[in-house]
């Protein structure tokens, strides 16, 4: 008994308090020379080799390589870091004109403060295309502080929106959400994905007639239920390095072999104000 629980303490503290150890996906450009012809230009200067932005694919792992090594520091003693600001120009020309008229260059720019290094560790497309080209990802950063003076990894995660624009993928809208390591496993059941899918589809819906296991293939985790209305439902979770659970998608199929986006919002259909 004591060695069980030893067992679920174990897989519980791996789960929620422990960084990740995936391989970062964005390892293009490892040779410094690429940086070579854009080091002394403005970002108005840069005109973005097509094969860059091929696929949207490419656009976002282009992307995130490019900053990978990228550095806004404050001064450091031991010198430089990475690629220090040479990279940024570059990763601005990636975003879509609209993009970048929400955003000046200073402001995208000062978005990196304190960070040294990123690595980009999950990547999904979003499967059901309603919303355009859109995909998930998760990025690990390197994060430094003056004051106190010391360094550490932090995790964000969100959306990116892309569009075709001129020669090719341009990124449209980057949503990013920091994530939280103390409060998610000791609060609320929003960050578990049984759970979500058993109170709002239950509890609040009444719609499981039953619900089948989880299935996770690396950090995807999928599940099924059968609803109370002859329907079958899918829903398509991403677990984050902090052990939280965030849907990316949902489908229902009625019995007619064909898989659907799901339209419903349990908040605001199955809740009774």
């Amino acid at each position: 008994m004591v060695f069980r629980k030893e067992k679920e303490e174990a897989a519980r503290n791996q789960k929620y308090f422990r960084p990740s150890s995936l391989l970062a996906l964005n390892l293009r450009f490892s040779d410094w020379t690429f940086f070579d012809e854009y080091y002394d230009k403005s970002y108005d200067q840069i005109h973005l080799p097509a094969q860059l932005t091929k696929t949207p694919e490419d656009t976002v792992i282009n992307y995130f390589s490019i900053l990978r090594e990228a550095a806004n520091l404050a001064i450091r003693y031991c010198g430089s870091v990475g690629n220090g600001n040479i990279p940024y120009p570059i990763a601005y020309n990636f975003l879509s004109k609209a993009y970048q008229k929400t955003m000046d260059y200073k402001a995208y720019l000062n978005s990196f403060a304190g960070v040294g290094h990123i690595n980009l560790i999950k990547l999904c497309k979003i499967p059901d295309g309603t919303q355009g080209i859109r995909y998930f990802y998760e990025i690990e950063k390197i994060i430094s502080l003056i004051e106190p003076n010391e360094e550490y990894f932090g995790y964000s995660y969100g959306f990116i929106d892309l569009i075709h624009e001129n020669d090719g993928y341009r990124i449209n809208k980057i949503e990013q959400e920091r994530e939280d390591f103390l409060c998610a496993p000791y609060h609320l059941w929003q960050h578990d994905a049984e759970s979500v899918i058993d109170v709002k589809y239950g509890d609040w819906c009444k719609l499981i007639k039953k619900r089948y296991p989880a299935v996770i293939s690396g950090y995807i985790k999928y599940i099924y239920f059968y609803g109370n209305d002859g329907a079958s439902y899918f829903f398509i979770f991403i677990i984050l390095t902090n052990g939280t659970d965030v849907e990316i998608a949902s489908f229902r199929n009625d019995g007619g072999g064909k898989w659907k986006p799901l339209k419903m919002n349990p908040d605001k259909d199955c809740l009774i104000q």
